[in-house]
Parts: C-alpha cells; structure tokens; sequence
C-alpha cells in the first residue's frame, strides 16, 4: 500500500493505474457518439420505490443532483441516475436500490487527529470495518469521523449523502480518497449523487475516468484480510 497523498494510485504492480486527465479526455472523444444515449440519462423509477415518493420523480430541490450530473456530462462520463426515497442509511439504501448489478458503495469520511487531513473511505457495502483496523490499513495515525461541519466545508455534502461526487466540490483537492482494492474486479459501481433520494450508475472505468479529471489524489488499498 502507497501512503502517499499526493499522486493518483500507482502502487500496484498487477493492476494498471488510474487514467490521467489526458487520458480521461482521450477515453471520453473515442467513446462520445456511442455512449451519447447513456450519458446523462434518467432512468425510470425502480419498481420497488413505494408510492409515496410520486413514484420515483425527481425531487424538486434538486440542487445537488444537477450539479453532479451536470458535471459528468461537461466531463463526457457516462452514467445513469434514478430516484427514490430518501436513503441516508445502507439497510434502508438497499429497500430502493435496482438489481442492477452494480457494486453499491459505502463511503465514510475521516479527520485526523490534529484536523488537518481529510480522508473518503469507499467500500462494498456489505462490508464493515473497524476503526482501530482502519487506522492500521492506512497508516494515518488516530482517526475520528470528521463532523457535519467539516463534510460540509470539503466536500459540501450533508451526513447521509457521503459520495465520492463530493470532491467535485473540493476545489483545493483536499480530500485524500482511499478505494477498496476489491472493487477494481466491478464492472459497474453506484454511489449516491450528493443527495441520498438518488443513485448514480457508473461503470468502474468511467468512475476512474472522473476521478482522474476531478483530480484528487486517490488509491486503491487492501481493507481487507
């Protein structure tokens, strides 16, 4: 495991590395015109969204969710989004999610001891981890969840809507994002929007591809045994 902060993952001798914004651009002009029907599309609503939500429709505080989708389709990614009741926590997540095959994600945010180091942590949601094993694995020191003041000041997102679509609101590129090496073997992975009365469907390599032109420094890591 690299315990850099400061370049994209490249500790991984089996694996290739995260695509350069370079590569980003060049991915996204080879791929426009096939993908166009995908990108930014609005899936209809999922069969098991309860009624009392108008059926899945999109909420009208929407702000959040524009934005995101708005910066993926400036950035060429393709991706699909659909609605549903708010969701902040996983067991009630799972009751809206689609069978769709996509890897859902569980995102937590971390501080620090002295506060002057912020970490987004992704991994499979049917996975938990300890925080005394988490400190271990990332060889950060003491960690502490970091409060709705600070999620809100680096990431501009409320409790319950963690994401890594957070980052695009951290333009100092603050926020160090650590990925479970086991979703490198997805195909597709889903996160919240920065609003949890949504889902964002995106295959792996066009997430790669966004996290390559947000820009954060980012890596895949064993959380593991």
């Amino acid at each position: 495991m690299s315990n850099s902060l400061h370049s994209p993952m490249t500790n991984d001798p089996d694996t290739s590395t995260l695509p350069t914004a370079a590569d980003a651009d060049t991915a996204g002009a080879a791929t426009s015109t096939a993908a166009t029907h995908e990108r930014g599309r609005i899936s209809p609503v999922a069969e098991n969204v309860s009624e009392g939500f108008a059926q899945g429709a999109k909420p009208q505080d929407s702000e959040r969710i524009d934005a995101v989708c708005r910066w993926l389709d400036e950035a060429g990614i393709t991706y699909t989004c659909y609605f549903h009741e708010a969701s902040p926590t996983i067991e009630e997540a799972k009751r809206h999610w689609r069978q769709d095959g996509s890897k859902h994600c569980k995102n937590l945010f971390f501080r620090n001891h002295k506060g002057n180091r912020h970490y987004l942590v992704c991994f499979d949601c049917d996975r938990s981890l300890a925080i005394h094993d988490l400190e271990h694995r990332l060889h950060q020191g003491k960690l502490t969840f970091a409060s709705p003041e600070r999620m809100q000041r680096y990431l501009g997102l409320k409790p319950g809507s963690v994401s890594p679509f957070g980052l695009i609101n951290d333009a100092e590129h603050h926020v160090h994002l650590f990925l479970d090496r086991n979703l490198r073997r997805c195909e597709t992975l889903s996160f919240h929007p920065n609003d949890c009365r949504a889902t964002v469907v995106i295959a792996r390599t066009e997430f790669e591809r966004y996290l390559a032109r947000v820009g954060n420094s980012c890596e895949y890591i064993d959380l593991y045994e």
